[in-house]
């Protein structure tokens, strides 16, 4: 596990990176995929916080939940386009990221409770 999240993160960073630099793939891949670019802003958002939260310990195991969480978006996008190439990337990210949450349960719970208390 001590790999998985450094190499999510670097994926996350520079994914939502290319979003929010408004790559020319990154446009022509949500206008392909009928989305407004506003939401390709707010993906790149959501994946360099995620990014970011990864690489904060207490942090990490939640981030990953809601990458895992957001890419379902992704895999469901790839499937309704046949974009079958892009479709096993995004379900491996998708899988180590939910494979990562699932091993942090526990400090996910002690998150919760943490908050709860507060």
């Amino acid at each position: 596990m001590r790999f998985v999240t450094p190499i999510l993160a670097l994926v996350f960073l520079a994914s939502g990176g290319a979003k929010l630099a408004g790559l020319d793939f990154e446009i022509q891949a949500f206008t392909r995929w009928g989305y407004p670019l506003w939401f390709m802003y707010l993906a790149g958002v959501a994946e360099v916080a995620g990014g970011i939260g990864l690489l904060i310990r207490r942090l990490s195991a939640l981030a990953s939940a809601c990458l895992a969480a957001l890419m379902i978006g992704a895999v469901a996008t790839h499937v309704i386009h046949a974009e079958w190439g892009m479709l096993v990337l995004a379900t491996t990210i998708m899988a180590l990221a939910a494979w990562r949450a699932y091993s942090g349960r526990n400090e996910i719970c002690a998150l919760s409770r943490r908050l709860a208390a507060a």
